[in-house]
């Protein structure tokens, strides 16, 4: 099927998101949930969670090497039918109660099903939307694919909850792995690689030293794309962490830790805090003149945010603070890509975004099993407080990121496609 319009390119794009998205967030609303009732502990089940967050750090870089040498297609088809594998995989660990290693094995599993992922759809539509003559803006684009993802995101976390309560916690990872396989089906037809050639043959070893060399080349030594780099693991390490615990946190707050149709419904207000993020990205980043001071006032703004949940013990007042929180995540997360986005050359730019989602989740390797262990400890409130502190620790390095004055940094006007 020939394609050489952006409007297509970006309804390809978007769909698949939305199956991603629907496929994942079938368990979102349960999975901490699901990994205590198989007899781990706060700290294991985050320490099975941290071995997750540690495949996708080891995959990155090699799987990144599969988008730029054999394809952003052929890289996402792998991703689909390794993420249905090692989802049935963590169903089975929970069916005979597997031991930890086992968890730990299988977490590693789902972590390189993700990087097939990262970098691999985003630079797919980048070059493509470049290759079919997109004249608009980035960030719109993404802003839509968080309202897509958070609309799926909102389906399949309640009907995931729902599901859960009135079958088992097992039922919603089934219907994970067959939306994959639907998914797969749907690239295998739609997807094609535009504006970019992938690049066959060669020796993989070597190939992996030669994009790893480019990565750090396009992307820690160039200081504007370095300082931005570094921040992540503060964020996504923290984030990692703060939606899974939301799941037994304000279960603990609501008063019925059984109740997985609220876990499901607490998962769906962080859908709509996406959806509601994506619309209000536009609105954000035309407050700044500059993607870096949004990305300050918004990560300082998160941060206190947490430490305010970590104060409260209503449920129904952490609900309206987590809404904030995430509406804010999710509309900076556009602001960050498109900044990134304009500074990465296109032949490296699957390779560098994995880089960049390798450095980012490295955070939740340390992050989610210190702060699962002082949930353990002394309580989830307390855990929550860390992980304020702990983010804020990104502002440093948004505010060297600035004092670059690079290209994609200022906010051009919003264009009509």
């Amino acid at each position: 099927m020939a394609i050489k319009k952006p409007q297509s390119i970006q309804a390809i794009y978007l769909y698949l998101v939305l199956g991603n998205t629907l496929a994942a967030s079938f368990i979102w609303g349960i999975n901490t949930i699901f990994l205590l009732d198989a007899g781990l502990t706060n700290f294991e089940a985050f320490l099975a969670n941290a071995f997750f967050t540690a495949g996708m750090v080891l995959f990155e870089i090699p799987t990144g090497v599969v988008a730029d040498t054999m394809g952003r297609r052929f890289s996402y088809l792998l991703g689909t039918i390794t993420l249905a594998l090692s989802t049935l995989l963590y169903l089975w660990m929970w069916q005979i109660k597997g031991p930890f290693w086992g968890w730990a094995a299988s977490s590693v599993f789902l972590g390189l099903g993700f990087t097939f992922f990262s970098g691999a759809l985003e630079a797919w539509l980048v070059d493509a939307l470049h290759a079919t003559g997109f004249k608009g803006n980035l960030d719109s684009v993404f802003a839509k694919a968080q309202m897509v993802g958070g609309g799926a995101m909102l389906t399949g976390s309640v009907a995931g909850g729902v599901i859960a309560q009135y079958t088992n916690l097992g039922i919603p990872y089934i219907l994970r792995a067959l939306v994959l396989v639907i998914n797969f089906a749907t690239a295998y037809f739609l997807m094609k690689d535009l504006g970019f050639t992938p690049k066959k043959g060669g020796d993989p070893v070597r190939e992996v030293k030669f994009v790893l060399s480019k990565s750090i080349e396009f992307g820690l030594r160039k200081p504007a794309v370095r300082w931005i780099m570094l921040a992540g693991p503060f964020t996504t390490g923290v984030s990692f962490y703060i939606f899974y615990a939301l799941q037994p946190f304000l279960l603990q707050l609501y008063g019925d830790e059984k109740a997985y149709m609220v876990a499901g419904l607490v998962a769906a207000l962080a859908a709509s805090a996406q959806i509601a993020g994506g619309f209000f990205a536009p609105k954000i980043r035309n407050l700044f003149k500059k993607r870096t001071s949004a990305l300050f006032i918004g990560i300082l703004f998160t941060g206190i945010i947490l430490f305010g949940v970590s104060m409260v013990s209503s449920f129904w007042v952490a609900l309206v603070l987590i809404f904030l929180w995430g509406l804010m995540f999710a509309a900076l997360s556009p602001i960050r890509q498109a900044y990134l986005n304009g500074l990465i050359p296109s032949q490296q730019r699957a390779t560098v975004l994995s880089f960049d989602a390798l450095i980012g989740s490295s955070g939740g390797i340390v992050t989610q099993p210190i702060l699962g262990k002082a949930a353990d400890v002394w309580s989830y409130s307390t855990s929550y407080a860390m992980a304020s502190v702990i983010q804020l620790f990104a502002l440093p390095f948004i505010y060297l990121a600035r004092k670059q004055n690079p290209i994609s940094d200022p906010i051009e006007p919003e264009k009509k496609t």
